[in-house]
């Protein structure tokens, strides 16, 4: 089974990172869904404005402020994922704690570069 990610914060601009890291997930095969707050699609992948049970999720990856993180920790932590990532500007000591306490890695890291250097 393929690594399934969950962009978590996606946007259909473009120009945001959460757009490039749907637009290159899908590049390289990876399976993804997304969650955000406007409808629509990014390489197919259909924006979830509804918090959805997504079984498998191996990784999360944040693009949201750690404001606005607080309201969604107990939906992340049930999806149980192997890791989250915490992409510049959303670094959130308060949640990695709460990971922690369930056993679930994470990183502050950047998606797109850990993809451009091979070590997503």
């Amino acid at each position: 089974m393929k690594k399934r990610t969950l962009v978590f914060g996606a946007s259909l601009k473009s120009y945001r990172y959460s757009n490039m890291a749907i637009n290159r997930l899908v590049n390289i095969g990876l399976e993804v869904v997304a969650f955000g707050l406007k409808e629509g699609e990014v390489s197919e992948i259909t924006i979830d404005t509804k918090l959805i049970f997504y079984e498998d999720i191996d990784t999360v990856t944040i693009y949201l402020n750690p404001k606005r993180q607080k309201d969604f920790y107990n939906y992340i932590v049930s999806l149980n994922p192997k890791r989250v990532i915490f992409n510049p500007g959303t670094e959130n000591p308060e949640f990695y704690k709460l990971l922690k306490q369930h056993d679930i890695e994470f990183e502050a890291a950047c998606t797109l570069t850990l993809l451009a250097t091979n070590q997503y």
